[in-house]
């Protein structure tokens, strides 16, 4: 089709006088019956280029979405402009399916939504392969991927219909796909020569922040983020619905709130969704259920309340913000507690390879009825554990599951694709806190998260790093005089190569009294001017992988001298940086700042130590992140034998007693008795 025909396509039809960045290249690829991957950011018009090829090439379009309230938003869209969709998924009745599949055989839709699950209904792909289709679009096609933030196991199924419904050109689309993501999105659907685009993942209006800060101070801190007229409308991630409930609750007091989760009635669901379009709710306190398919322009504000769970979700879930152009914000906030939190739904989500080896051994190539196996099992795998174990049996081929509920047994090499997945999943709440406690650009990073590399390396100048002075849920200030003089201790330092940071406190700061903590947020600072990098790196020791993490000079740290006026922040905590000893002192042992241990102390310190440098290898962390210095020669003194001892302990929160508590009370005990016999 000409160009002059795509834009009076997209003006008489849609009402745009142009076409967006990249649009009209895709829609003539589509429109030309070829295959296309389509990943682009959220905001950018990803819909446009399904829906203009789909009118241009003539009958119906099936679009394939994953969520109901996308469906319900488009096809209201489309209908609103003179054209007609319909939609078939679990929220409709059983005749307004059947009236959509009588106007699908008629010729009457211009495109039909339906829901993956559909096509395991029997009977009805053969339906759909009735008539032959203008287009297929498989909307959010990162959900075909197990390596994606958001698989669906029916998504997973989809390219097996394709054949059936084809020539009909395919197109997946995605505003969050990774490079691993779009190689499986392929394979799996099959695609073997798609035209790919993949644009556009730096927003240049929404400016990124990261703060840490403790559960019961978050609810205040939104409230008091979103005071400002100008912060709102706003979106509020919550991690549970519960949470949701109770924030939206808080903050009703003060502005119009709701709350947002999929154990609300569809029709409450839909009607916070239409209050929040219209103006008449100026903020949403949600799970993840809510923003697919919520096209409004001006949110100002986004703000997760816990970590996300992936880097995918959770650029997806910022990307709301800002649609307009206008200068938007996001906050997360975060803590180690979050990451139990994460743990915990992790160990529910990916059962045990023995308990899905349970289900897969009482398989049989005769189909048996899930209620019957579930009823044989009861005693090992009950409830959910029986409902999560069977269905990632199915998702990697090791049973077969009918609409009606009928299990056959599948392909036995199933565990190895089980546990890249699972493994998978871990490294994506790896990389989530990584970017949390990261002193990088907070743009540059997400946009080569994505593949990216060459403009990944620009920083935005926006975000808490680029500029944290103009940060508003926490504060910067700039070093003081005695931090400036550490700066310069640790630039010499690092003169003569890369150091880990465990070394370089203790040979620049430790004999000064500069804490390890004050230590780590200088090093943070430094990075986030671009005067050092902050690297991961590992080494064998006992044929176990230890974690660090080292420091490496930039050139720009490289050429700093003492009298540059280069202006550094660092996170002001309230408390006055520590007086330092001259430089020239810095290597000195410098006089005991504490008493001496005893002898049993100092041994059980030592225990203690190498138990810790144990934990943090197992969990890729640098050692100080499970207990600092001060915490651990504290508990060598204290011997603490009870939660309240360990309570006590200066540095032992809930999170970290909870976590090992009892490993260092065991310790201390075991020490005790040693030291009486």
């Amino acid at each position: 089709m000409p160009p002059a025909q795509l834009i009076e396509v997209l003006q008489h039809t849609f009402g745009f006088s142009a076409f967006r960045a990249n649009q009209e290249a895709v829609c003539r690829a589509a429109v030309e019956g070829s295959d296309v991957l389509l990943v682009m950011p959220t905001g950018a018009g990803k819909s446009l280029c399904y829906q203009l090829p789909a009118i241009a090439r003539g009958g119906t379009a099936l679009v394939i979405s994953p969520l109901i309230a996308l469906m319900e938003d488009q096809s209201a869209k489309l209908n609103a402009l003179g054209l007609k969709a319909a939609r078939i998924h679990s929220g409709l009745d059983r005749e307004t399916s059947r009236l959509a599949c009588r106007e699908y055989l008629n010729g009457q839709l211009h495109f039909l939504f339906i829901a993956p699950e559909r096509l395991r209904v029997p009977g009805f792909p053969e339906m759909l392969a009735k008539r032959r289709l203008s287009l297929i679009a498989i909307d959010e096609a990162h959900c075909i991927s197990q390596w994606g933030h958001d698989f669906r196991p029916d998504y997973r199924l989809l390219g097996k219909y394709l054949p059936a419904l084809r020539p009909a050109p395919v197109m997946a689309l995605t505003a969050t796909a990774t490079p691993v993501v779009q190689k499986d999105i392929l394979t799996q659907l099959g695609l073997d020569h798609p035209v790919r685009f993949i644009h556009g993942f730096r927003r240049h209006n929404l400016a990124i922040e990261v703060v840490e800060v403790s559960r019961p101070k978050r609810a205040l801190l939104s409230l008091n983020l979103l005071k400002p007229q100008e912060r709102r409308p706003a979106i509020i991630y919550a991690p549970t619905r519960k949470e949701s409930v109770w924030l939206a609750q808080e903050l009703s007091a003060n502005f119009s709130t709701a709350p947002y989760h999929a154990g609300l009635e569809p029709e409450h669901r839909g009607r916070v969704q239409r209050e929040f379009l219209a103006g008449k709710l100026e903020v949403v306190v949600a799970t993840i259920a809510f923003g697919m398919g919520i096209d409004k322009p001006d949110i100002r504000t986004v703000i997760h309340t816990a970590l996300p769970s992936s880097l995918e979700g959770y650029y997806q879930e910022i990307g709301r913000a800002g649609r307009d152009g206008k200068p938007s914000r996001t906050i997360l906030m975060h803590s180690y507690a979050d990451r139990r939190t994460h743990d915990f739904f992790y160990e529910r989500d990916y059962p045990p390879v023995d308990e899905l080896d349970l289900i897969f051994n009482k398989l049989e190539a005769r189909p048996r009825h899930r209620t019957e196996l579930a009823e044989e099992l009861k005693d090992k795998l009950y409830g959910e554990i029986f409902d999560t174990a069977l269905d990632k049996l199915m998702t990697h081929g090791g049973a077969f599951v009918d609409f009606d509920g009928n299990v056959a047994r599948g392909d036995k090499i199933w565990r190895q694709s089980y546990i890249s997945q699972a493994n998978q999943r871990m490294a994506q709440l790896d990389r989530v806190l990584r970017y949390a406690e990261s002193y990088q650009c907070r743009m540059a990073q997400l946009v080569r998260h994505f593949g990216d590399d060459d403009d990944g390396r620009r920083a935005c100048g926006q975000c808490d790093v680029c500029s944290p002075e103009r940060a508003i849920a926490q504060k910067f200030r700039p070093l003081s005089s005695r931090e400036r003089e550490m700066m310069f201790a640790i630039i010499d330092e690092l003169q003569t190569g890369p150091k880990s940071t465990g070394k370089l406190h203790q040979e620049v700061c430790q004999c000064n009294g500069f804490s390890r903590d004050r230590f780590e947020e200088l090093l943070g600072a430094m990075s986030g001017a671009g005067l050092l990098d902050l690297e991961e790196a590992s080494f064998e020791k006992d044929g176990r992988s230890i974690t660090y993490r080292k420091a490496v000079l930039t050139s720009e740290g490289a050429e700093l001298r003492g009298s540059d006026t280069v202006t550094v922040f660092v996170r002001d905590t309230g408390q006055e940086p520590v007086r330092l000893a001259a430089p020239k002192e810095r290597k000195r042992k410098g006089p005991e700042l504490e008493a001496p241990l005893s002898p049993e102390a100092a041994a059980l310190e030592e225990r203690l130590r190498a138990w810790r440098r144990e934990e943090a290898g197992k969990l890729g962390r640098p050692a100080f992140c499970i207990f600092s210095d001060r915490t651990l020669r504290a508990i060598a003194v204290e011997r603490p034998r009870t939660e309240e001892d360990l309570r006590a302990i200066h540095g032992m929160g809930s999170a970290k007693i909870a976590k090992f508590g009892e490993a260092v009370r065991a310790i201390c005990s075991e020490a005790m008795t040693q030291t009486q016999g």
